[in-house]
This record gives structure tokens, C-alpha cells and sequence, in this order.
């Protein structure tokens, strides 16, 4: 069933799940009973998704994104048919493998090999053909060393490596992450990358639940964040990495608190000495020039920027801490920052914090305040120029 894009692999329609939270242990039905007659409930409900719709195409590579609490995790489970909904419906159009969360099939007290056996069981493969793959699963997770050990004594990187070894064995249509990123380390990540990438061009169609908005815009073709157990916003991968960021660094207001300072960002120009210009060559400086309002008396500030590509790679980091520079008190300053830069050919977007004067706290965060241009000079390939020089004996 891969490779049929444009025709419906997931449909979900006016999906709505809560749950029952106990107050209070009943000893017996005579307590229960009296409770009843007292009018006394002994549970509270609680919604955790709210009529939620949308549709995933056969070949997409689908994000799902949101705060701890928001609902996505509920999703896929009821979309992996671990939950069922308390209304609405969930159309499947191929057969699907989940990997939803660390330790799901896998029983502690056995060996890494016992759970892979049983593992590759609970996907459909029989005794021989887990044996053929099982060289290979081995070596992707890197545990050679450690099949005959009890799971229990696995870290959980090495557990989340070994059931991610085992799922992408599975000959599905439909495969469902969540967080599989979250715990591996940077080399198993590339690896799970380099897998992403394979899907992809095989045509299966991918969910993945992640908090890495790298991850969701260098690899999904559309993605939705839920907020509240409601999709608040459904769009480009960009889009709602931007929107997620952005709130996940907005301050919650406290009961009783005022409303926060307002620090004003206006003016923001990307130039090449006095000229204001949007596109530049490789190794010109680019002068980053803005006026920036700090209306807190009290909060002296920092400010922070990133340098991503258009598809999200992250290039560069800094902020005015870092570069020595005094935290900005309350007033107007007009600031410029000029980066030295050697990137190669592609547009860059910049991103701008206001933190905290000791950088602990996040207190404004604003995606892609410019975007700019590093125009086509040579035929070299990535995101920066290195020097090299080539020595032949």
C-alpha cells in the first residue's frame, strides 16, 4: 500500500478520549453505595482531547507536536489502538507498527535476545525470519556485547536503541514514533536520521511525536501542535516549529501577577557597511543593526540569537553574555551585532531571544526576525566553507 500519495493512509473525525481520575478508594460496596445516595462522585473526568480531526496522506512524513500534557501522546496510542475513543472515529488504510514509547513489549527479566524474539513476535515475524535479521538489529542497536544480559540492567538509551532496531524492521505501511530521539545519544540520532531518510524514499508514512523541531522540519512535509487536547494550529513544519517555540518560551502569568515587561524590538536591518542589504557573499560581514526598549526598571537583559537554515539546521549560537557585553538596563539602546561569517550558498534565517541578565530564563523569543541571503559563488556543498588544503605523496 506505500508509494499511493495523495490517497488517505490515516483519517481521524471528531476524536475526543478523557479519562476517569479516582478520588477516593471505595472499601466495599456498602461505602460506594453511600456515597452514591450522598451524591458524593468518586472520580473526576478529565478530557484530554477535544474534538480533533484531520487527515494524513499515504507517503507523508506527518509531525505531531505540543507541551508535556497537551494530549499527542494520548493520540497515538489511540491511534496505535492502545486506547479506544470515547466519540468519533479512526480510519486506518494500511497496516501499522507503533513504536510509542520506551519499553512497550519488552519484558525486563529477559535477555536482550529473549526480546527481540519477542519483540519481532509481537510484530507478526516468525522464529526464522527474526533469526535472519536478528545479526542486523544487533549491530544497528551497537549491543553486541550485551544480548544475554537482563534487560533490567540496560540503561534506557540502550533499550530505546534496541526497540528502535527492531520497529523499523517491521513491514508496515504506517510507523508511529513518539519521542524515539529523545533519548539516544548524538550517534544514534544520525542513525535514526540516515532511517527517517530511507522511509521516506520507500514511501511509508510516518508520525512522529517529538519535541526536536529540527527533527520536525528537516523531515515532515506538514505537522500540527496541540494544545489543551485541541489542534490549535495545522500547517507547514516551519510554522508550527516557529509557534511552538514560541510559546514554549512565553512566561506563564502567576495568579495575582503583573502583566511583564514589554521589551520592543524595531528597526531590524541586515547590512553590508552603511548599505541596507538582504543578500551577501561568502565571507562578508554581515551587520545586524535594531533598537531595542527594555520598559523593565528592574530587569536588566541579555539578548540571544541563532542562525538556522531555511530547513531548520541549526548553524550558530551567541548572545551578549557570552560576548562580554554589560546587560542592557531599562531604556532604548541601538545595538548592532556583526557576525563574520563563511556560509555557503542558501537562505538563513536568524532568530532573536531577550533572556535574563545570568541567561537562565527565557523572557521573549522571537523566530525569524530577517532572513537572509548567501548568494551562489562556488560549487562547494553544505552550510559552511572550511579551509582545506590537499597533500598528495
Amino acid at each position: 500500500m506505500t508509494g499511493s500519495k495523495g490517497q488517505p493512509a490515516i483519517i481521524v473525525d471528531n476524536l475526543y478520549k478523557s479519562f476517569k481520575l479516582p478520588h477516593e478508594q471505595h472499601n466495599g460496596i456498602k461505602q460506594m453505595l453511600i456515597n452514591v445516595l450522598k451524591g458524593k462522585k468518586g472520580f473526576e473526568t478529565q478530557h484530554v482531547l477535544d474534538n480533533l480531526s484531520f487527515e494524513i496522506n499515504k507517503g507523508d512524513f506527518f509531525g505531531i507536536v505540543g507541551r508535556n500534557g497537551s494530549g499527542k501522546s494520548t493520540l497515538l496510542k489511540l491511534l496505535a489502538g492502545i486506547y479506544v475513543p470515547n466519540k468519533g472515529t479512526i480510519q486506518l488504510n494500511g497496516s501499522l507498527t507503533p513504536f510509542i514509547e520506551l519499553g512497550v513489549g519488552f519484558n525486563p527479566e529477559l535477555s536482550g535476545r529473549e526480546n527481540v524474539f519477542l519483540n519481532g513476535a509481537l510484530l507478526g515475524f516468525d522464529k526464522h525470519e527474526i533469526e535472519k535479521m536478528y545479526d542486523n538489529i544487533v549491530e544497528f542497536a551497537e549491543l553486541e556485547q550485551f544480548m544475554d544480559q537482563k534487560l533490567k540492567n540496560y540503561s534506557s538509551g540502550m533499550q530505546v536503541r534496541l526497540a528502535f532496531s527492531i520497529a523499523i524492521r517491521a513491514e508496515s505501511d504506517i510507523l508511529l514514533f513518539d519521542e524515539v530521539l529523545a533519548v539516544g545519544d548524538a550517534a544514534f540520532q544520525q542513525k535514526c536520521y540516515a532511517t527517517f531518510e530511507t522511509l521516506k524514499k520507500a514511501g511509508k508514512t510516518i508520525v512522529l511525536v517529538t519535541h526536536d523541531m529540527s527533527a520536525v522540519q528537516r523531515f515532515c512535509g506538514r505537522a500540527i501542535m496541540i494544545e489543551g487536547g485541541r489542534i490549535t494550529l495545522e500547517g507547514s513544519p516551519s510554522e508550527v516549529a516557529d509557534r511552538y517555540l514560541e510559546q514554549n518560551f512565553e512566561k506563564e502569568k502567576k495568579p495575582g501577577e503583573t502583566e511583564p515587561a514589554d521589551y520592543k524590538i524595531s528597526n531590524i536591518n541586515l547590512s553590508l557597511g552603511k548599505k541596507i542589504t538582504k543578500s551577501f557573499s561568502l565571507d562578508e560581514e554581515i551587520s545586524l543593526h535594531f533598537t531595542l526598549k527594555n520598559d523593565d526598571e528592574k530587569t536588566p537583559i541579555n539578548i540571544g540569537f541563532q542562525i538556522f537554515t531555511a530547513d531548520g539546521t541549526y548553524v550558530f549560537g551567541t548572545n551578549s553574555n557570552i560576548s562580554k557585553v554589560d546587560p542592557f538596563e531599562s531604556g532604548v539602546h541601538d545595538v548592532e551585532v556583526i557576525f563574520k561569517q563563511s556560509l555557503l550558498p542558501g537562505t538563513y534565517h536568524i532568530t532573536l531571544a531577550i533572556m535574563s541578565a545570568n541567561d537562565t530564563q527565557v523572557l521573549r523569543y522571537i523566530p525569524k526576525i530577517t532572513t537572509f541571503n548567501i548568494k551562489q559563488q562556488t560549487d562547494v556543498q553544505g552550510i559552511t566553507m572550511l579551509d582545506n588544503r590537499w597533500i598528495i605523496k
